[in-house]
């Protein structure tokens, strides 16, 4: 049994966690734990304030007790608005609370794009201009070329509840010809049901939070689960990198 632990900020997609363990098919428990949020809203302020040290140290000592072997901040935006240094940083102070290897969905999107070989990336994203440019610097200052942001603006409640049309819609608006894969980055958005479908509709992988957030937990536990149901960074091998020793 490997065991997950998600910290997830308040209430909206999380049904989607439950509904991958179950799409694993594998011996992999996935314990949710959420922190408080004090407004949903997708400003730089406010998400800032959701991914504060103290708002995640809420969570850390529950899933620490759980038996999870690896920590995933499960949220885009809260990590992502401090900039790839300060999400390190986000990232290296709850390993070292949690006394776990730890991550975040910013971080598990910038290396799932790497293992899918998705060196040109659109992103789909729920927020408002400003904070799509901030998701983009980020995965630019980790490695991954962004070539179209499309952003609509919405808060966690309203994503939480839009069915497979609206999410068609928002990654077929972010679709770029010269993208090897379409992100969406907000773990509010309901997507573990329709990645093989989004996939076909779009004809290219799709990296959504939920999907890449679990992926990275069993990335930090050396796991490799085969599950199509999930889409291609649930069934792809990882692709070689042509300089061996270059950083990961």
């Amino acid at each position: 049994m490997t065991a997950l632990g998600i910290l997830y900020p308040g209430h909206a997609a999380e049904d989607d966690y439950p509904r991958i363990e179950q799409l694993l098919g594998s011996d992999v428990r996935l314990t949710v734990v959420h922190t408080d949020t004090a407004e949903d809203a997708h400003r730089v302020d406010a998400l800032l304030d959701v991914g504060s040290a103290p708002r995640l140290a809420t969570g850390v000592e529950e899933l620490r007790l759980s038996g999870a072997e690896a920590v995933l901040w499960a949220s885009a935006g809260g990590s992502f608005v401090h900039g790839a240094r300060g999400a390190h940083d986000q990232v290296r102070a709850l390993a070292v609370a949690a006394g776990l290897p730890a991550s975040s969905t910013s971080f598990a999107f910038a290396h799932a794009a790497r293992e899918i070989g998705a060196r040109r990336v659109a992103i789909g994203a729920a927020y408002p201009d400003d904070v799509a440019a901030l998701f983009a610097e980020f995965l630019k200052e980790t490695g991954t070329e962004v070539v179209a942001v499309h952003s609509t603006a919405a808060t966690a409640a309203e994503e939480a509840g839009w069915d497979y049309d609206g999410v068609l819609a928002l990654a077929r608006a972010a679709d770029h010809p010269d993208a090897d894969a379409v992100l969406l980055p907000d773990t509010a958005l309901h997507t573990a049901a329709h990645l093989t479908d989004l996939e076909k509709d779009l004809a290219k992988p799709v990296l959504t939070a939920g999907q890449v957030t679990v992926w990275e937990a069993l990335r930090l536990t050396d796991r490799r689960v085969n599950a199509p149901a999930l889409g291609a960074l649930f069934t792809r091998e990882p692709v070689v990198q042509a300089d061996a020793t270059s950083p990961a």
